[in-house]
C-alpha cells in the first residue's frame, strides 16, 4: 500500500466519524459539490476549480478537527510518511502547528468533547501539606499592560530544580534550551459591575465545585492526585467563559507581541474556576505538558476574591526552566505573581509554574482564593 493510499484511506475514514464531520455537515458538502458539478451554463475549467475551492476548504476543517480529536503528533507521523506533493494534499491535511482558518460554511470549532479534565464528584480533602515559605513581591495597582521580566533568583525550595514535570512527545530540536519566567498582566480587567456579578456567580455554585485533576502522562484521563494539587474547580461557567475570553481575544495581539509569541488561529478554548482554600496548592508543572493537553498555547489566569482579602499565599510563580533530555526542569528561580484583585496574567503554556500553599483560617469557600484560568489552543 502506498503512502498516497495509506493517507487517502485515513482521510475517508476521518471524513466519516461524527466527531469530524455530522452527517448534516457531510450531506451540505455532498450538496455543494453536487451544485458545483452540475452549474448551468459554466465551463468545465471553472467547474473543477469550485470543487477544488470546496474540497480544500473541508479538508482544512477535517485536519483541525482530527487535530483535536487524536492529537497532532499521529497526523504528522502520517504526513510525514506521505510522499504526496503540497498539490496533491490540499484539501486534505495541514502541517501540525499551522492551522488554516477554515473556508466552509461550517467554521472553526471548539475542541470536541467535554474538556480535558473531566471532574469527578468532590472528593474528601487530606490534612494540609507543610507550608513552604514564600517570597511576596507585590504588584503595583492600576498598571498599564507590563511585560514582567525575571526577577533576581531566589532561593530554591529543597531539591525543587531536580523535580521534573510531565513529558510529551516533542522532537527536542524544536524546544529551546532555557525557558525564561515571563509574563504580561493587565489591571482592572473587567467592569466593577461584571467583576461583582462574576463573584456572586462563583459563590452561589459552590456546590457544584469538584476535586481539581492533573493530567499524567500514562493515563486516558485527568486524576486526583493530592500530593501534586489540592484545590476545586467549577467546569460550567455559564456566560462568564464567553465574557473573558471575549476580553481575552481583543488584548491578544498585545499580549502576544509582549510575550515574544507568534500570533496564532484559535482553534479551541478551556476554561474553568478555581477556589482555593487552607492548605491548598498547585506544584509546579507546565500547561501543555503531555500529548492530551500539548495544543495549549497560551495560559490566562484571572484574579478575583471577596474583599476584604480572607487569605494569604496562593501566590504564582513562573519559573526559569532548563531542558533536559527532552524533559524541562525548574532552575530554582522564578517570577512571583500575588493575586491582585481585577487583574489577569498571561504566560506560554510552555512555562513552569506553581500555586503556593494558601492559608485561609476560616476555611470557608467564600473566603478562598478565586481564579478564572483557562488556555488557549492552536
Amino acid at each position: 500500500m502506498t503512502p498516497k493510499q495509506i493517507l487517502d484511506s485515513f482521510s475517508e475514514t476521518l471524513m466519516q466519524d461524527e466527531r469530524i464531520l455530522s452527517a448534516q455537515e457531510r450531506a451540505l458538502v455532498a450538496n455543494l459539490l453536487q451544485h458545483a458539478k452540475a452549474a448551468p451554463g459554466e465551463n468545465h475549467e471553472i467547474q473543477e476549480a469550485a470543487r477544488a475551492i470546496i474540497a480544500s476548504a473541508v479538508g482544512e476543517t477535517v485536519a483541525q478537527r482530527a487535530f483535536a480529536v487524536l492529537g497532532g503528533s499521529i497526523v504528522e507521523r502520517i504526513l510525514q510518511s506521505s510522499s504526496l506533493s503540497a498539490n496533491n494534499s490540499a484539501g486534505v491535511m495541514k502541517a501540525p502547528g499551522q492551522p488554516q482558518p477554515p473556508r466552509s460554511p461550517m467554521g472553526t470549532p471548539a475542541v470536541p468533547g467535554a474538556p480535558d479534565q473531566p471532574q469527578p464528584p468532590r472528593a474528601p480533602m487530606p490534612p494540609a501539606p507543610h507550608k513552604a515559605p514564600h517570597h511576596k513581591q507585590p504588584e503595583p495597582p492600576h498598571a498599564p499592560l507590563r511585560d514582567t521580566p525575571t526577577t533576581q533568583p531566589q532561593p530554591p525550595r529543597g531539591s525543587i530544580d531536580q523535580e521534573v514535570v510531565a513529558q510529551k512527545t516533542v522532537a527536542i530540536l524544536e524546544q529551546p534550551p532555557h525557558l525564561a519566567a515571563r509574563c504580561v498582566i493587565l489591571d482592572e480587567f473587567l467592569a466593577p459591575h461584571e467583576l461583582d456579578e462574576l463573584t456572586r456567580f462563583a459563590l452561589e455554585h459552590e456546590a457544584d465545585f469538584s476535586a481539581s485533576e492533573v493530567v499524567a502522562p500514562a493515563a486516558d484521563g485527568g486524576v486526583v492526585n493530592y500530593e501534586h494539587r489540592r484545590s476545586r474547580v467549577l467546569m460550567d461557567l455559564a456566560q462568564y467563559q464567553d465574557l473573558l475570553v471575549d476580553r481575552v481575544k481583543a488584548v491578544l495581539p498585545q499580549v502576544l507581541q509582549k510575550l515574544g509569541m507568534e500570533e496564532f488561529a484559535i482553534a479551541g478554548v478551556e476554561a474553568q474556576i478555581t477556589a482555593s482554600n487552607d492548605g491548598d496548592f498547585f506544584r509546579f508543572h507546565s500547561d501543555n505538558g503531555s500529548d492530551r493537553v500539548a495544543s495549549r498555547y497560551l495560559t490566562f489566569v484571572y484574579f478575583f476574591q471577596r474583599e476584604p482579602l480572607q487569605f494569604e499565599g496562593g501566590d504564582l510563580r513562573i519559573h526559569d526552566a532548563r531542558l533536559e533530555e527532552g524533559t524541562y526542569v525548574s532552575e530554582g528561580s522564578y517570577q512571583t505573581i500575588v493575586p491582585q484583585q481585577n487583574q489577569i496574567v498571561f504566560f506560554s503554556c510552555e512555562s513552569l509554574h506553581e500555586i503556593t500553599p494558601v492559608k485561609c483560617p476560616s476555611g470557608l469557600f467564600a473566603d478562598s482564593r478565586f481564579t478564572l484560568n483557562g488556555w488557549l489552543r492552536r
